[in-house]
């Protein structure tokens, strides 16, 4: 089941929540819709399932209009991020619940329910009550639920939000594995970039009603549209320099910018270099490529990856470096001691535009 939007705006009051939106939405994709609150995520996700009325605007399914259809309707299923199970009914009445407002046969009904507590292995559970029930337990059942009827559209609404780190990493990897079986098109809301880059075939950024940009995860996060997109996913390092002739010059550093070249100069921009695309030297070490002298000011281990501020020579704002911590380890940088940063990648945005180049 294929979605489209097309133009939709929707108001609240003076607040303005989605502004003439349009979205394709292919069959059998899986969606991440990424923002900030308030940025209109949630909004769009209903008025897809038609629990909103847009303003203005169209939504169709596989070609139908179904702008004014109630979203009973509609064959979508819903799941929400606290769970919004009935607690006086089992796990298998709270499965079972839409299908017998259907009116669908005792029979179909236990096959049914039985059938889904075995994708979502919850089998021997269906007599408990949710409060029997662990968090990650609980949204399974609301996924079965919403499963029961059979949807042609799945929509979840920070489905994961209300869980534990670990538990969240469970059941992204077991909700992926399970729209790779079922093939339905799903779309989710997220604030966690982490979760929407893991899951979604296709993530859609939004920003103060719009959309600022949509794609493969990969192609969002390494090549942003607009300063939005590269400073909303993940840390990084914000500088005011130039860009000229197809280089940005970062505290008089060269650093090639590609497809820059056509671009009249010199320029003011903005220059952002991600933590993990910078590299530490002992001072007075061969480099390749112009450098950065700097002092270390904190060291901070975590794990897998070390993160260092320096603050370069002549600089006010200090410069977050993310080193394997292997590498760290060898380093062995201390507080208060000269190395050399060496920036592998920039991203760059002249200051009067909104693309990146």
């Amino acid at each position: 089941m294929s979605i489209h939007v097309r133009d939709v705006s929707k108001a609240f009051g003076s607040f303005r929540a989605l502004d003439r939106v349009s979205l394709e939405i292919a069959d059998g994709a899986l969606v991440a819709l990424l923002g900030p609150s308030g940025s209109g995520k949630t909004t769009l996700l209903r008025v897809i399932a038609g629990l909103e009325q847009p303003d203005s605007g169209t939504i169709t399914e596989d070609g139908t209009d179904v702008t004014d259809r109630h979203a009973r309707a509609r064959g979508v299923g819903f799941v929400f991020q606290h769970y919004a199970l009935f607690r006086h009914m089992s796990v298998f009445e709270n499965v079972a619940f839409g299908l017998r407002i259907r009116r669908v046969a005792r029979a179909e009904v236990t096959r049914r329910v039985d059938e889904l507590l075995r994708l979502v292995r919850l089998e021997g559970l269906g007599g408990r009550r949710p409060a029997q029930l662990s968090g990650g337990q609980r949204q399974r059942v609301a996924l079965a639920r919403a499963l029961a009827i059979r949807p042609r559209i799945l929509l979840l609404d920070e489905p994961f939000g209300a869980l534990d780190a670990k538990v969240r990493v469970e059941l992204r990897q077991w909700l992926r594995r399970l729209h790779d079986e079922i093939g339905m098109t799903s779309v989710f809301v997220t604030h966690d970039q982490e979760e929407a880059f893991e899951l979604a075939d296709e993530v859609v950024v939004m920003n103060q009603g719009r959309i600022e940009q949509r794609g493969a995860p990969d192609e969002v996060f390494d090549r942003p549209a607009t300063p939005f997109v590269m400073d909303f996913l993940g840390t990084v390092n914000l500088f005011h320099g130039r860009i000229e002739n197809g280089r940005a010059f970062w505290h008089g550093i060269p650093i090639p910018v590609a497809g820059s070249a056509g671009v009249a100069g010199p320029r003011a921009a903005r220059v952002y270099l991600r933590p993990h695309e910078l590299d530490i030297h002992r001072s007075g070490s061969a480099t390749d490529g112009a450098s950065l002298s700097a002092e270390v000011l904190r060291i901070a281990p975590g794990g897998a990856v070390t993160r260092v501020a320096c603050r370069p020579a002549g600089a006010d704002e200090p410069v977050q470096v993310d080193l394997p911590s292997d590498r760290a380890r060898d380093l062995g940088l201390r507080p208060g001691e000269t190395v050399r940063i060496t920036p592998r990648t920039a991203r760059v945005f002249p200051v009067d535009h909104d693309y990146v180049i």
